[in-house]
């Protein structure tokens, strides 16, 4: 893909997240894009993402879905703020307020997963998020994630920090 990531976006002080920051040399550093209403997501997990030998942790699929969650919740949020306002900054970032993770079938491990979310409801700083996991085009897993828009007073702290 050659458009940037909702993940892309994120402001340094908040791309350090083990799922889906670009600033963590050890996480999954996942990247999310929009595919018309739907986002998408592609993880391929690594061997030692192992729960049972041939399958994937739940542990893995659980923050897949979390911050593929999140991530489309920032996405969200840009695009309504885009709607009232174009010159709108792609930087919003959310953090999960609720995780709930259904697993359906054991995930196999060897093979490319694909994570796709939809929009549920988005209302002021809340945005719900529900999410399926496939892999070899079966879902293996749903989810959602209620996102919460990041506090201003949780920005500045981050700010004086650094």
């Amino acid at each position: 893909m050659t458009e940037k990531a909702f993940q892309d976006y994120y402001p340094d002080y908040f791309a350090h997240c083990y799922g889906c920051g670009k600033l963590n040399e050890h996480g999954h550093q996942i990247k999310s894009y929009w595919d018309g209403d739907e986002s998408v997501c592609y993880f391929m997990p690594k061997p030692y993402h192992t729960a049972i030998p041939g399958y994937v942790y739940g542990g893995l699929l659980a923050s897949l879905i979390d911050c593929h969650g999140t991530g489309t919740a920032a996405a969200v949020a840009y695009k309504a703020a885009k709607e009232s306002d174009n010159n709108a900054e792609p930087n919003t970032r959310f953090l999960t307020a609720s995780l709930h993770v259904d697993y359906l079938k054991p995930t196999p491990l060897n093979v490319q997963l694909e994570i796709r979310a939809k929009v549920k409801e988005h209302k002021g700083r809340k945005v719900v998020i529900e999410e399926w996991l496939m892999a070899n085009g079966v879902i293996t897993v749903k989810g959602e994630v209620v996102a919460v828009q990041v506090p201003q007073s949780l920005v500045e702290e981050l700010l004086a920090g650094n």
